[in-house]
């Protein structure tokens, strides 16, 4: 990182940190280990302590883990350009009502392939993007935020070995989608800012992104961060890269480490329960569709489920209540982060099962690069 980079970086970060809500997240300063070590790459390969990130710091291995996926596949060099990434990334938070990640990744996507593509993928006017290639993946994108009817299957624009990107991207912001909407505000912006200044924090955001472009590593250069783990069976559109597959395998197995000592048993099963028939639609306007599975749990256990089921299938109807009521038995900044990460992660796995990419080569499972 130069040293202009790194002056703007380091000036970012009470920006950044003042971003984030119902947590105290580790001040760059005071991180040690292992959340040391994710700050440092972050700073290095994003340009500046993104918040969606830094939220994580109170769970160290729950903040490898985010960054792993995170990096792997829109940052790290691939066969896939970073605005086609981008414009996967904006059109799914689109899809998932986060403006928070609508707002920084149709700004950058903005720096990256002009403004009229950018403003019509963030408005969701998909027919309207000039760009074929952004249109196509915006359009997979947003067709796959919901399964698909059988009847409906959308275009697939890329080939199987572009499938772990593309999906890859959708999946990881399916995630970070719901843990953003859980802990920052609706805009790149500290809490009662003036919004007049947003195009002004979009311009310098993007710039300081696009600049660290030529400063990222190899793929897979971070893997180290977090132990080797097993493929679990779900992540078969992410084999043909071997460093995406092991980054989700691991932040995977980081994550659910992490649930197993602090999401109640009967929570984790409920929303196993949920996940299984959940298609990606809407729970309802209001949050009257949380209460009934919450009456087969403890009443001990319903602050967590309550929060679980939000985070998981409407991030967006979460508030401070909900907050308040698991924290009156769980205080500690990373129970809330581990919960949240756990429920948020169930649900972009969910959404991988039926992301359509093309098959494998009758005669083997294709190349790896």
């Amino acid at each position: 990182m130069t040293g202009v980079a790194r002056i703007s970086a380091r000036a970012m970060r009470p920006l950044a940190l003042a971003q984030i809500r119902h947590v105290t997240p580790v001040r760059p300063g005071e991180a040690d280990g292992l959340t040391a070590q994710v700050y440092r790459s972050v700073e290095r390969e994003f340009g500046v302590l993104v918040p969606p990130v830094a939220l994580h710091s109170p769970a160290p291995e729950t903040l490898a883990a985010a960054w792993l996926m995170l990096r792997e596949t829109l940052l790290a060099p691939g066969l896939v350009d970073r605005a086609v990434r981008e414009a996967v990334a904006s059109a799914v938070s689109v899809a998932n009502a986060c403006p928070y990640c609508v707002s920084v990744h149709s700004a950058t996507l903005h720096g990256l392939a002009g403004g009229r593509d950018a403003r019509t993928i963030a408005a969701g006017q998909l027919a309207e993007v000039t760009e074929p290639r952004l249109r196509a993946a915006a359009t997979w994108a947003t067709a796959t935020a919901r399964r698909p009817r059988p009847d409906e299957a959308p275009h697939v624009p890329f080939t199987r070995e572009q499938a772990p990107e593309y999906a890859g991207v959708a999946v990881v912001f399916h995630y970070l989608n719901r843990m953003v909407n859980t802990f920052l505000e609706d805009a790149p912006m500290p809490p009662n800012a003036p919004r007049a200044g947003l195009p002004v924090v979009e311009r310098v955001l993007s710039a300081l992104i696009r600049a660290t472009g030529r400063r990222i590593g190899a793929p897979g250069a971070a893997l180290d961060l977090l132990p080797p783990a097993p493929v679990p069976d779900d992540l078969g559109w992410a084999r043909p890269n071997p460093a995406i597959t092991q980054a989700f395998a691991r932040a995977g197995a980081a994550v659910d480490r992490a649930a197993r000592h602090t999401v109640p048993p009967a929570v984790r099963e409920l929303l196993a329960t949920e996940i299984e028939t959940w298609d990606g639609q809407p729970r309802g306007l209001s949050r009257s569709w949380v209460e009934p599975p919450l009456t087969t749990l403890p009443p001990a256990d319903r602050p967590a489920g309550r929060l679980a089921l939000l985070v998981a299938f409407a991030s967006h109807q979460i508030d401070p209540t909900v907050i308040e009521a698991y924290r009156k038995t769980h205080q500690a900044d990373a129970d809330l982060v581990t919960l949240a990460s756990w429920a948020a992660l169930s649900a972009a796995r969910r959404t991988a099962t039926w992301l359509p990419v093309p098959p494998a080569p009758e005669n083997g499972p294709g190349p790896h690069r």
